[in-house]
């Protein structure tokens, strides 16, 4: 049985695709801000990450999965969002991803994480919670006054 194409064949739709991607990918340092500072800092840097969540919220997920009703190349690429978010959020102590704000991108996760394959495979959320514990004391930088 051949795998289904992760990018649809719909020239729209895979320059959607692309456009979310590189979006995701652009947007890594305000996405990953939060967990390498404190204090003010770190506050101006989870409203940072939480403007990139709101573009993703209100333009780029309005079906099921980012491409569609299945799961796509935009998925994948931003999938480290279902299980990462949550293990940095609780190493810095402090709440980005909240589901009042983002209730697409909190179903977007439930979904994401039913996927079969994604379920066989994601990283286990204890290493990951103790992995950002330690870049954080190892890269988190004290309140500047």
């Amino acid at each position: 049985m051949a795998a289904e194409p992760s990018v649809s064949n719909r020239p729209h739709a895979r320059a959607m695709a692309r456009f979310w991607t590189k979006f995701g990918d652009d947007k890594k340092p305000e996405f990953l801000g939060f967990l390498g500072k404190t204090g003010e800092e770190q506050m101006e840097a989870v409203k940072s990450a939480q403007e990139c969540l709101k573009i993703l919220e209100e333009h780029g997920l309005e079906e099921k999965f980012f491409d569609g009703d299945k799961i796509g190349m935009t998925d994948l690429s931003l999938g480290w969002i279902a299980f990462y978010f949550e293990a940095m959020e609780e190493a810095a102590g402090v709440q980005v991803l909240e589901a009042t704000s983002f209730p697409r991108l909190h179903a977007w996760i439930r979904n994401f994480k039913e996927v079969q394959v994604v379920k066989e495979n994601h990283p286990d959320q204890a290493r990951l919670l103790a992995y950002f514990k330690w870049l954080r004391e190892m890269y988190a930088k004290p309140a500047t006054t």
